[in-house]
């Protein structure tokens, strides 16, 4: 008898469930859930696929796979920072200020409107070449980045690093899936994402070093010979999927079909407007211009028309919603796109507070917020590691969001006067909380849905990420700026506000004397730190969002299918 069918095989909310429960057949929470999406759709390669008997990876190959497919994550994290340290070498050489937005914007635009699009690409093609083959597009964005003779052109390099950046972070989740079982994913996952948020403090680093001491052009070559390493180790070692691809030629002559090309073009088109609203506004247009609300309602109309494409087309569909419904999905994109937002929200403000109101430079800026990321990986593996072995994720989930959550409240009082020891502790503090967590969403994730599902599961789940750090980030900045100039009226009323707002912040204490300089601190410290109490509240979401993460021993080896249908 079909399992589906019985209710005995149901996954019970009132009680801590296992992996074999919550298995491919019983992923949805109730019976109202079960969609048309486990039967067969005619003329659908994947839905008549078979699930591959596990054969995991082991010793040196599961070694070389988690080396290379961790090095480029943190390829990918490192270019989103690297380039802010070397930006202005490349405005004095092009004279393209007006472009400053572009060079960080345009990777993040590429990257966030192609995702979906790299979820069906994983889902139909072979893990491994389909992730060189995005290696390879984000590889010769960074040669077009590097041999730039022009911003334009600068540009062009950072859309097509964007575009292979979309299938980086959520391929190499999906083939840790493949590789290793679920209970040992726990702690690979959590060295994967804890060694590549290095990416983000180590960028302005290393770009600063290359800026300074050779060229800013090294910033993206560095990508290449590191690059060139990793496929050569990957094309020798072998990547099992976790189920059955079909043949090129039964996908290639419907291809167009297979990974809805007219969804995804309504898609990107919707994603664009809506993060070119949010990188304009206050910036380069008023938030009230035109403009901003052109994009805005452009976005949000085209949302609503894919929305409706979208359930026309089942599960052919760009982003199903009969994966999206499942309340583990939404609630595992929920509670990653609030961890992230915490990470980067700290990670952006916190080094402006130790430049502009501790008098440090970039590179010790950095250095100064090494004790939140250190932790953040210590914490990162050591919940994956009990996971493994103690088999539930929800307790590390809703911890981490305690945590993080006061960790960033704490980092909100800071001023200019703050003892070592408390912003050393408070970055401790939030750091662990962050690696608790961060992997908990894709652990739920991976161990509730179908293998077919996991490529896309995968891709929304990095999607929802870009989506909330754009929005925070943003949201975030405006609190910064408003704050700044009412401060430096309130504390600092003999300065000129709009200079020292302009001199960016650093550059403000060539002209300010030694009378206002302690009012401007003041100002800039209340400013830059307001921003950290939205990362502690979104942090304190992240605990309501993962408890639809629902209670499951991920010990319990999942019971294989016969066939994924």
């Amino acid at each position: 008898m079909d399992s589906r069918n019985d209710p005995s095989e149901q996954v019970s909310d009132s009680r801590p469930s296992t992996a074999n429960e919550a298995s491919d057949d019983t992923v949805t929470e109730t019976a109202d859930e079960k969609t048309a999406r486990d039967e067969p759709q005619e003329g659908n390669p994947i839905t008549a696929a078979t699930t591959n008997e596990p054969v995991y990876l082991e010793g040196l190959p599961l070694f070389l796979v988690v080396a290379c497919v961790t090095l480029v994550c943190f390829l990918v994290l490192l270019d989103t920072s690297i380039i802010a340290t070397a930006i202005p070498r490349i405005t004095d050489q092009f004279h393209s200020l007006p472009d400053v937005g572009w060079y960080g914007g345009a990777y993040q635009l590429a990257a966030a409107a192609l995702q979906p699009l790299s979820g069906k690409l994983y889902t139909y093609f072979d893990n491994k070449f389909t992730f060189l083959a995005f290696f390879g597009v984000f590889e010769i964005g960074s040669l077009l980045c590097g041999v730039a003779t022009s911003s334009n052109m600068l540009i062009v390099g950072r859309v097509v690093a964007g575009a292979g950046m979309s299938g980086l972070m959520n391929g190499a989740l999906t083939i840790i899936a493949g590789a290793a079982p679920l209970q040992r994913r726990a702690a690979l996952i959590g060295i994967i994402m804890g060694f590549c948020q290095l990416g983000v403090v180590c960028g302005p680093l290393i770009g600063g070093a290359f800026t300074e001491y050779s060229t800013w052009r090294w910033c993206f070559y560095i990508n290449l010979p590191v690059g060139g390493l990793v496929t050569i180790l990957l094309v020798f070692t072998r990547i099992p999927d976790q189920i059955a691809k079909p043949k090129a030629r039964d996908v290639l002559p419907k291809l167009h079909h297979h990974l809805d090309l007219v969804g995804f073009a309504v898609f990107a088109g919707a994603a664009i407007q809506i993060l070119l609203a949010l990188q304009w506004g206050g910036v380069e247009h008023p938030w009230k211009s035109a403009t901003i609300i052109g994009l805005f309602l452009g976005g949000a109309g085209t949302f609503v028309a894919w929305g409706f494409w979208n359930a026309s087309r089942g599960d052919s569909a760009l982003i199903p919603f009969s994966l999206v419904k499942q309340r583990v999905v939404w609630s595992a994109a929920l509670t990653q796109m609030f961890i992230f937002t915490n990470l980067f929200v700290s990670s952006f403000f916190l080094p402006i507070f130790f430049q502009a109101v501790k008098g440090k430079s970039p590179f010790m800026a950095g250095v100064y917020i090494l004790p939140s990321i250190l932790s953040q990986l210590v914490a990162a593996v050591t919940s994956g590691i009990l996971v493994g072995k103690l088999g539930y994720y929800m307790p590390w989930a809703l911890a981490s969001a305690v945590l993080a959550s006061i960790g960033a409240g704490l980092l909100g009082t800071l001023d200019p006067d703050v003892p070592t020891g408390k912003w050393i502790g408070y970055q401790i503090l939030a750091g662990a909380g962050r690696g608790f967590g961060m992997q908990m969403p894709i652990l739920a994730m991976q161990a509730r849905v179908k293998p077919r599902d996991i490529p896309v599961g995968q891709a929304f789940l990095s999607f929802a990420q870009l989506i909330g750090i754009a929005v925070f980030v943003v949201v975030g900045n405006t609190i910064f700026g408003e704050l700044l100039r009412s401060g430096l009226g309130k504390y600092a009323p003999n300065v000129d506000a709009q200079a020292v707002i302009s001199a960016g912040a650093t550059a403000f204490r060539s002209f300010i004397g030694p009378a206002d300089l302690p009012g401007v601190l003041v100002a800039y410290a209340k400013a830059v730190t307001a921003p950290l109490y939205l990362a502690s509240a979104a942090a304190a979401l992240a605990f309501f969002s993962s408890l639809g993460m629902g209670w499951v021993d991920i010990r319990q080896k999942k019971t294989p299918l016969k066939t994924d249908v």
